[in-house]
């Protein structure tokens, strides 16, 4: 039996993935399983984006909404769980598609890339957490810089779960996290796949799309749910990029225009870094729905992808 065949669809936040792999399932038979971090919290709806019914069009969509905030769940977790519902959505005929924005658990999931050698140790990781409370996210991403300089490059100060995992790597397996992962590329990938990337010819176009999204859940409510978060106390809430940009309103430390200006440069530079990620991988077939066509001649070129791709791959 040959290997299962999935489509996956990535790109930067606001691109539109969610509408790309709709499309691409009704068009397949297919299901999709979302590749992003935040997306699998329950409650988190507004700040992370969630599908809505009416994007998800009548799709089944996988790996959203079932992990409660305050319950651990890392890179690890998301390859065992993707790797079930490929299994799943395989096993009923349909052609898994993985869509999403985070890189790291696509091109680990993607590659067969096994993290488990490195061992975890929670005591550890929740030093590192008291650490960047005591002093800021940028402190240790300046002791990643001097233990792994290779993997500290490619990660902002933000990304404090990432930044405390790769430090969590060093500690407790003397290797690099760059360096495992360089030894698990020697894996072999468990699926053929067609990568498929979305993207703007015009940066400004895509920075436009992100300055509208932040204004419609602005009206949807994400002052009220980042309130509600940030009085619960869940750390989940520290991480996502919607809320800890609004804290300096709620705080009463700024006015709601510079939080609002805040949440969308944050939101900018997150799809810059985005792109760099997936940029790397000359392997995607990338479509761009501000071309001479539009987004249908771009949706029409990724179909023409994953047909020829679907169709070879069955002889």
């Amino acid at each position: 039996m040959g290997k299962i065949r999935i489509l996956a669809v990535v790109g930067p936040t606001a691109s539109g993935k969610t509408a790309l792999a709709a499309e691409l399932a009704l068009r397949f038979g297919g299901e999709v399983i979302s590749a992003d971090s935040m997306q699998v919290y329950r409650e988190m709806n507004i700040a992370t984006a969630k599908p809505s019914a009416e994007e998800q069009k009548g799709v089944p969509h996988h790996l959203i909404d079932y992990v409660d905030p305050e319950e651990p769940y890392n890179l690890a977790r998301f390859v065992e769980d993707a790797q079930a519902a490929v299994k799943m959505v395989a096993g009923k005929g349909k052609v898994p598609i993985l869509a999403g924005g985070t890189g790291l658990y696509i091109d680990t999931f993607l590659e067969n890339r096994d993290l488990g050698e490195a061992g975890e140790n929670e005591a550890l990781r929740n030093e590192l957490y008291a650490l960047a409370k005591e002093k800021g996210n940028g402190y240790l991403l300046s002791l990643l810089r001097q233990e792994d300089p290779e993997t500290a490059a490619a990660l902002h100060e933000n990304n404090l779960v990432r930044i405390v995992r790769a430090l969590e790597v060093c500690r407790t397996s003397g290797m690099t996290m760059s360096e495992l992962q360089r030894r698990s590329r020697e894996s072999e990938p468990l699926y053929d796949c067609c990568r498929i990337g979305i993207n703007y010819h015009d940066r400004q176009v895509l920075y436009d799309r992100i300055n509208k999204r932040v204004d419609h859940m602005l009206e949807a409510g994400l002052l009220e749910e980042a309130k509600a978060f940030f009085q619960s106390g869940k750390k989940t809430a520290v991480q996502a990029i919607g809320y800890k940009e609004l804290k300096p309103y709620l705080e009463g430390k700024c006015s709601l225009d510079e939080a609002v200006n805040q949440l969308k440069q944050a939101t900018r530079r997150y799809a810059k870094r985005q792109l760099t990620w997936f940029r790397r991988d000359l392997r995607i077939h990338w479509v761009y729905p501000d071309g001479s066509g539009g987004v249908q001649a771009a949706f029409n070129e990724a179909f023409d992808t994953a047909a020829a791709f679907l169709a070879q791959t069955e002889t």
